[in-house]
């Protein structure tokens, strides 16, 4: 088996950076974030009033206006790379929320999945989890992508276990990491990486099913479940 890795890593050129183009799946639309396009609608359906507690753990924000929104998101994309989506609802094109590729690493066939922020509307719903599959699946089918990260603030244990149930696996926590708005942040590290993905994907799959939702749209199996757990 290590000698096989070797081999084929012996012939390894790199990866192309994630270019997704715009996607539907059965529930969300995913396309590249635009400043003049998409401002005032992700504006409102993520930041403003009431919504203050979507941003804690976010580097930045909240915002004071949709136009300081787009204005970080912009200089984001331009001092670290960052690309940022907007998820939109299928039938009526209404933003539901975002999420970012960070530290993209083309040559190691490296990208994270980060700033993601999800409005009230989409969190916990079948939506959610598709858009973080479609994100995924350019990674890994689009670009072969090796290594797909999702780090967190150890602190959050929401975050912690949506990357749990997302198929990522821990990988450890780099302690006094950062400090984010005058905090410290221990750093959680989890990943799914190119021999994972067939099984996550796999998984995802059967999820996303439309037999394995009921008359009320109620789950049979949990996505867990779904990837031969217990």
């Amino acid at each position: 088996m290590l000698d096989q890795q070797l081999n084929l890593l012996a012939q390894w050129q790199g990866c192309a950076r994630p270019a997704m183009p715009h996607v539907s799946g059965a529930f969300v639309q995913i396309e590249a974030f635009s400043h003049d396009r998409d401002r005032d609608a992700l504006f409102a359906a993520i930041d403003g009033a009431g919504n203050d507690a979507l941003w804690r753990y976010i580097p930045f924000g909240p915002c004071a206006s949709a136009d300081e929104l787009a204005d970080a998101l912009s200089f984001l994309a331009d001092a670290q790379s960052w690309q940022t989506h907007i998820i939109r609802a299928r039938e009526t094109g209404e933003v539901l929320g975002m999420a970012s590729y960070m530290r993209i690493r083309p040559e190691a066939g490296s990208a994270e999945i980060g700033c993601i922020i999800f409005s009230k509307q989409l969190q916990r719903t079948p939506a959610a989890t598709e858009a973080m599959y479609l994100l995924a699946r350019h990674i890994f089918d689009d670009l072969g992508y090796r290594r797909y990260e999702w780090k967190c603030d150890d602190s959050n244990a929401a975050s912690k276990s949506a990357a749990e149930r997302l198929g990522f696996k821990f990988e450890g926590v780099f302690r006094q990491d950062m400090v984010v708005k005058g905090r410290n942040r221990d750093t959680a590290w989890f990943s799914i990486i190119d021999s994972d993905w067939p099984h996550v994907k796999a998984g995802f799959e059967a999820w996303l099913a439309p037999e394995n939702f009921d008359d009320d749209g109620r789950q049979r199996r949990s996505l867990h479940q779904c990837r031969g757990g217990v």
